[in-house]
């Protein structure tokens, strides 16, 4: 059990790569926290997670929300008495599309989730970590934030500065005892698979497939095993980590 005793939070955790993360976790002897903004999909998950002898619980929160990353931390110790690691998976992204056709809508949303997120979590998470003496923080970014491709600029800047952010906080934080790493994944088959394509076909997956060399898109499993190593104590000495799960893609 890799992650005995330890409890973490995992952000858009009732779906895609937060699913996989969350029962992963379990798997491994992890208390999980599933937030998500989707409430049938997060008991979902806690559900299964349940069935199949793991422990975790459910709460609504909507990560663009400083006082939900609040809530969301007093919800996790009173339930489970600590918290030891959060995996920022949350994340959302305009449609395929040329970038000036982006709405301002559109472009907020897309900071707000993907990058303000980061923030508000530190904001809240930071300082509880500093008086345990340490924790871990894991952002789920994209091979767009360093191999960007048309039709997602912004979408691709977000995870860019995700990827700096999270490793300028290992910097600022390791003295702390508190590690900071991330892990990008290619496109995989998650319910934002039809945005990052513009349309779902069969041809589609074909061509957006055959740029990964190892042939396949990501699968949700692929990304928890990367989050699982780097939440463990096998990486206690690895900070600031980028971790690319993606098949071959950004050789």
């Amino acid at each position: 059990m890799r992650l005995e005793s330890k409890v973490a939070i995992v952000t858009g955790g009732g779906s895609g790569f937060g699913e996989g993360i969350a029962k992963r976790f379990a798997e491994e002897g992890c208390k999980v926290i599933v937030a998500d903004i989707n409430a049938d999909g997060g008991n979902r998950v806690v559900g299964e997670i349940k069935a199949a002898g793991g422990d975790a619980a459910f709460t609504s929160a909507n990560v663009a929300k400083e006082s939900d990353w609040t809530a969301l931390l007093k919800f996790t110790t009173d339930t489970y008495g600590k918290l030891d690691i959060v995996i920022n998976n949350a994340g959302t992204t305009h449609r395929n599309k040329p970038m000036v056709d982006v709405t301002d809508a559109e472009f907020d949303l897309v900071y707000a989730v993907n990058v303000k997120s980061l923030y508000y979590s530190a904001k809240a998470i930071v300082p509880y970590f500093r008086k345990q003496g340490g924790g871990s923080f894991v952002t789920i970014a994209s091979t767009s934030g360093i191999r960007p491709r048309p039709g997602l600029v912004w979408y691709s800047g977000s995870k860019g500065a995700a990827i700096i952010a999270s490793q300028a906080m290992a910097v600022e934080l390791a003295p702390d005892k508190i590690r900071v790493n991330v892990v990008n994944p290619v496109a995989g088959d998650t319910p934002l698979l039809a945005e990052f394509m513009g349309s779902d076909t069969p041809e589609i997956r074909a061509k957006f497939a055959s740029v990964i060399p190892l042939g396949r898109f990501s699968q949700p499993r692929d990304i928890a095993n990367a989050c699982l190593y780097l939440s463990s104590d096998e990486a206690d000495f690895i900070t600031g980590a980028c971790i690319e799960v993606d098949g071959g893609r950004c050789v």
